[in-house]
């Protein structure tokens, strides 16, 4: 499938219009893979060795630039999978959720620029969508019954490309298993919540809605569900907020600042984060 003729480039284009900090470029099957500083193929992230050391030697360098200090390796490594798996789950859950359109993208089709914020993405790849997509006439696709099997081909597409990638970072990460899920679980729930979220209050309450159903619990291997919930304000505002089921360690660089979603956070310094948040 040449990339001008891809059912993903809608979406695709839609995301970097929403959220310019991340741009995904396909590449037909015979398009060169872009390369150079700062690029790193996916598939050599999850195979580990020097791929991944340069990988997390970024991290290192910007925490102890940005903090005044290193940060321990684990701690360095959680960073890096975030930053990762942020991007890569957006491929997957930006198409779904704009387009009801599901790809599959394991790490082989996948290239990553950290610092400039861009992704590339190798046709052909599998696509999932429902009866009367107009997509399902091109080759590749796959047509599923109704939205609960599209929702599975997502968390089967996010599980797929992740799993591979959380083998490597794991043992660096100290983690692993229902640990290393969580995160994904998160990366998954955060990124499409936030780049929904630049697009308005509707399009974010939105995605509260699919991703609760996307992730209600009991859809292993993730760890836990979506986890939204509502906290009140002093003025009656409801503040959408969501335990994450995991901790991305952030408090062991900076203690006095944790992300207002982490499990450290209580509700009373959360409903003071979103407060003054939303005042600005």
């Amino acid at each position: 499938m040449p990339a001008a003729a891809s059912p993903l480039t809608a979406a695709y284009d839609r995301l970097g219009a929403a959220f310019p900090g991340l741009t995904v470029t396909e590449l037909g099957p015979e398009d060169p893979a872009p390369g150079g500083p700062g690029w790193v193929d996916a598939a050599e992230l999850a195979a580990g060795g020097a791929a991944l050391d340069a990988f997390l030697a970024w991290d290192a360098a910007q925490v102890e630039r940005d903090y005044g200090g290193p940060a321990r390796p684990d701690v360095v490594a959680s960073f890096g999978l975030h930053r990762y798996a942020f991007a890569a789950c957006l491929l997957i859950t930006a198409p779904w959720f704009w387009h009801r359109r599901v790809p599959r993208l394991p790490v082989t089709h996948v290239r990553y620029d950290r610092a400039a914020g861009r992704m590339a993405v190798r046709h052909p790849v599998s696509v999932a969508c429902l009866p009367g997509d107009p997509a399902a006439a091109l080759p590749g696709t796959v047509v599923v019954p109704d939205e609960e099997a599209l929702r599975a081909e997502v968390r089967a597409a996010v599980a797929e490309h992740l799993e591979p990638v959380l083998a490597a970072f794991g043992p660096r990460m100290r983690r692993r298993g229902r640990a290393l899920w969580g995160m994904a679980t998160d990366e998954a729930v955060e990124g499409l919540w936030y780049v929904a979220g630049l697009s308005g209050a509707e399009e974010a309450a939105r995605a509260v809605r699919e991703l609760e159903l996307l992730l209600p619990g009991t859809t292993p291997p993730y760890a836990g569900s979506a986890g939204f919930r509502a906290l009140t304000a002093p003025d009656g505002t409801r503040l959408p907020t969501r335990d994450r089921a995991s901790c991305c360690m952030f408090y062991t660089v900076r203690p006095q600042d944790t992300c207002v979603t982490c499990p450290r956070t209580r509700d009373g310094e959360r409903i003071a984060k979103l407060t003054a948040a939303a005042a600005g």
